[in-house]
């Protein structure tokens, strides 16, 4: 028994090695791009270690990594549309998750499946009818329509996740403030937004990431290099192919993924309580 418990244990002591492998060797890799002096192109073969320490491709990406856009652009551009979008998503979804977490209305069932299927659906099914909309609207080639677009892929989960969270306040707890004599927009306000908080912010950092990592469907709604966000530069700069080298992809990568990382290191428990999406009673 006691062999059969030692042998599954070192099993599965071996697979997580293995997917510790997958996960940290990319990661790795890239590093060892982005300080890599030798590289003029794509690389070529795989190194541990830099055949060249060297910090000029950062240099290069903070001073012009897409065309003649400079790195503060970029990052404005991501920070600006990243996170009005996300405000978007939590105050639009603030108020569909409480009607659907406290009231009873009539579709209220049929409702929930149709925001849990767009939640689902692959963001790319939204984009014909949202450039028809954009481009009927006159918005299409701004950065409000880059909100708009990334508000809207954000919203089903925003919904979903701030319902479960509304859920966890209890209902006698309204009632008593009501009781008190204080209105449903005050109780709303001051007792059921504080209490369900770390639903929201969790819900507007998941719509920020999403926002700011999305780089093939923001393409239809620019045209002008000013407006092009970081993620959106990292994938023009992979199509250049060997026009640039892979250091400065690297090093590109690296500064871009700071924030996220940051964010996620500082709101991890956070994140993983609240990742579950609610129920449809």
């Amino acid at each position: 028994m006691r062999l059969k418990t030692r042998a599954k244990q070192f099993f599965l002591q071996v697979v997580l090695m293995v997917i510790g492998a997958f996960v940290i060797l990319p990661i790795w890799g890239v590093l060892r791009l982005a300080f890599d002096g030798s590289l003029f192109g794509r690389a070529t073969s795989f190194r541990l270690l830099p055949q060249t320490w060297s910090i000029s491709s950062f240099l290069r990406v903070l001073d012009s990594p897409y065309q003649s856009v400079v790195f503060s652009q970029l990052l404005l551009n991501s920070i600006l549309v990243s996170g009005a979008a996300a405000f978007l998503a939590i105050i639009f979804g603030m108020m569909l998750a409480y009607a659907m977490a406290r009231f009873r209305f009539p579709g209220k069932k049929l409702g929930m499946t149709v925001v849990l299927l767009t939640a689902i659906l692959p963001p790319i099914a939204f984009v014909i009818p949202l450039y028809v909309l954009m481009n009927a609207l006159h918005l299409r080639t701004s950065l409000l329509a880059l909100v708009l677009v990334y508000a809207v892929f954000g919203l089903p989960f925003c919904i979903w996740n701030l319902r479960a969270g509304f859920m966890t306040v209890s209902i006698e707890i309204e009632e008593a403030s009501f009781l008190d004599g204080a209105s449903p927009w005050t109780t709303f306000m001051k007792i059921s937004l504080p209490l369900a908080s770390p639903s929201i912010f969790v819900a507007g950092m998941i719509s920020f990431l999403l926002a700011y990592s999305e780089f093939a469907i923001g393409w239809l709604f620019v045209e002008k290099a000013s407006n092009v966000t970081l993620a959106m530069a990292v994938y023009a700069m992979v199509q250049s192919g060997n026009a640039q080298p892979w250091s400065m992809l690297g090093s590109f990568i690296i500064l871009i993924s700071i924030p996220a990382v940051v964010l996620f290191l500082l709101f991890q428990a956070l994140i993983v309580k609240r990742m579950m999406f609610g129920y449809l009673d």
